[in-house]
């Protein structure tokens, strides 16, 4: 199919890529984006080889790196502090470095800006009222009033997708998981060279993201799911920093600069597409982020997606297509992160995350 006339619902990183990755091909591309005002919470993002990958096949290798923290390796650390392995990466782009990690504001800048170079239409403080498949198009009727005509939607809306649950309102809904991360962004030590990562019951870690910043996560038990209010909750995540990392915690001082999220996973185990319309990244599977793979899967979807309309004479095929290429590395990627979850809360085996990262970039490294 060519010269097509898409929409994506979401301008997260999921739905840019697939707007630079579609217009790439020469299709008309319009992004939605509910927030008005386009934000992204402050703190980083760890993205593997495979994402460095993607992002030369998008043309974005250069921009990104400028604005990325490269590293090589991951240090896995006992919950005592000790130093236990030091895991490897693949460096799957010639003369770049095997991981990086990145501020998410600094992402989508470079995201954001390559979509509007490359010609697509983005439309903020507007969502996606009405969706019509018609059979030969889809009729949109959007909350501003207007309506457009489009040969493909794309719901890239996240794991909390009403594209979804309009496609598909017997799906599952997200599964909260019992855990939920904390991040914080701290000047980064002049000898944090590479990802740190901590065991225990609460998981934690230090990832670079700039030449003056890094950030602490951490992953706690949160029986019930509870809703924490912002006032306090610099607080409150001073009181979960495990005893390695206790000297850090004294900076965690600014309840607006937290950012707290339960876990949830979903993976819609039938159909990512129905008609004319199709789903990818948290929105048809969200993994939790134990090993750094949310956003990557996202942007693979985005390439795999863009590849196969253009192999393809009918959406149906080119959607069938795409899912084949995509479900099993990323169920393997929830099923795994998961695991580590389950067993950070006493409800599965105790995951060595030394072997579990070192096999999850074997799988990653895989052409996509």
């Amino acid at each position: 199919m060519r010269d097509l006339d898409i929409l994506i619902i979401g301008g997260g990183i999921g739905g840019l890529t697939s707007a630079i990755a579609l217009r790439a091909r020469g299709h008309q591309v319009t992004v939605i984006e509910r927030d008005p005002e386009w934000t992204v919470y402050g703190v980083g993002i760890i993205q593997q080889g495979n994402v460095l990958r993607a992002m030369d096949q998008l043309g974005l290798l250069n921009d990104y790196l400028s604005a990325a923290v490269g590293f090589d390796f991951v240090e896995v650390h006992a919950p005592d502090g000790t130093l236990v392995a030091k895991v490897p990466s693949h460096r799957l782009v010639a003369a770049c470095p095997a991981n990086v990690g990145i501020g998410r504001r600094a992402l989508q800048r470079v995201l954001a800006d390559r979509t509007r170079q490359a010609g697509a239409k983005v439309l903020l403080g507007i969502t996606a009222q009405e969706i019509a498949d018609r059979g030969h198009e889809v009729d949109v009727r959007f909350s501003d009033g207007t309506r457009g005509a489009f040969d493909i939607v794309v719901g890239a809306d996240g794991i909390h997708s009403q594209t979804r649950r309009e496609l598909f309102p017997e799906a599952p809904e997200p599964h909260f998981t019992g855990q939920a991360v904390w991040r914080f962004n701290l000047p980064r030590p002049a000898d944090l060279d590479s990802l740190h990562v901590y065991n225990g019951p609460i998981g934690a870690g230090l990832v670079p993201i700039s030449d003056s910043l890094m950030y602490l996560y951490l992953t706690t038990p949160e029986p019930g799911n509870p809703r924490y209010r912002q006032e306090g909750l610099a607080r409150v995540m001073r009181s979960k920093v495990p005893s390695p990392l206790a000297s850090l915690a004294e900076q965690i001082v600014d309840d607006a600069e937290v950012v707290y999220r339960p876990l949830e996973t979903l993976l819609v185990e039938g159909a990512w597409h129905k008609g004319r319309t199709v789903l990818l990244g948290d929105a048809v599977h969200a993994s939790t982020p134990h090993l750094g793979q949310g956003a990557g899967m996202a942007i693979e979807d985005a390439i795999v997606l863009a590849e196969e309309i253009g192999r393809h004479d009918t959406p149906a095929d080119a959607f069938t297509a795409y899912r084949e290429r995509r479900f099993e590395r990323c169920r393997y990627i929830i099923e795994q992160s998961l695991a580590i979850c389950r067993g950070q809360l006493g409800q599965g085996p105790l995951i060595d995350n030394a072997k579990a990262t070192a096999a999850m970039f074997e799988v990653t490294a895989q052409p996509i």
